[in-house]
C-alpha cells in the first residue's frame, strides 16, 4: 500500500478509536444514569428525563460511531457475488459500495444542516419536561454525520487511487471484508 493511503487510513482508525472511546464512556455514563433514575423510583423519587437523554446519547453514538464501524469493516454486507470473484472483481465491488455510500452519507449531511439550522436560528426547545435546547444534541449529532461523511469520502479516494494504480488488492483492508468471512463461503 502507498505510504499516503497507509498514512490516511491509519491516522482515521486512531481519531475513529478516541473518538469511539469517548462514545462510549458517554453510553456507559448514560447507562449509570438511567440505572441510578430506575432505582430511584423504587424509592418514588427520579431525576426525570433519563428517558430523553439516553435518546439524544443515542442519536450522538450512532452518528459518531458510524466512521469507527466503516474503518473496522463493521459495516452489515451481503458477500454473495463478491466471495467467489478474484480481488481486481472484489476491489470494483468494494470501491463501487465505498462510492454509493458516500454519496448517501453526504447527502444525509446536508440534508441534516437544515434541521440544526433552523433549531438554532429559533432557540428550539424539546416539547419535553426538560425543554433541552435541541441546538445542545442537534450540533454534535449533525457534526457526526459530517466526520462520517468526511471519513467516507477519503476512504473512497485512497480506495480509488489505489484501484486507478492497478493495486487492487490492497484496498481489501480497509474497504473489504475481512478474511475470514470470504474463506467461509
Amino acid at each position: 500500500m502507498n505510504i499516503m493511503e497507509l498514512a490516511l487510513i491509519n491516522t482515521l482508525r486512531r481519531l475513529n478509536r478516541v473518538i469511539a472511546l469517548a462514545v462510549g464512556l458517554g453510553l456507559l455514563g448514560m447507562a449509570a444514569f438511567v440505572v441510578a433514575d430506575i432505582a430511584l423510583r423504587q424509592v418514588h423519587a427520579s431525576f426525570g428525563g433519563s428517558e430523553e437523554l439516553a435518546g439524544y446519547a443515542m442519536a450522538l453514538a450512532s452518528s459518531w460511531g458510524m466512521s469507527y464501524a466503516l474503518l473496522e469493516l463493521g459495516h452489515i454486507r451481503i458477500d454473495l457475488i463478491r466471495s467467489r470473484t478474484g480481488s481486481m472483481a472484489r476491489a470494483l465491488f468494494d470501491v463501487f459500495s465505498m462510492i454509493v455510500m458516500s454519496g448517501v452519507v453526504v447527502t444525509i449531511a446536508i440534508k441534516c444542516w437544515p434541521v440544526v439550522a433552523r433549531a438554532v436560528e429559533n432557540g428550539s426547545r424539546a416539547n419535553t419536561p426538560l425543554a433541552t435546547p435541541l441546538a445542545w444534541v442537534q450540533v454534535p449529532w449533525f457534526a457526526g454525520w459530517v466526520w462520517f461523511a468526511v471519513v467516507s469520502c477519503l476512504v473512497t479516494l485512497a480506495a480509488l487511487g489505489l484501484l486507478v494504480r492497478g493495486r487492487a488488492a490492497e484496498t481489501e483492508p480497509f474497504v473489504g471484508a475481512f478474511a475470514e468471512q470470504d474463506s467461509l463461503t
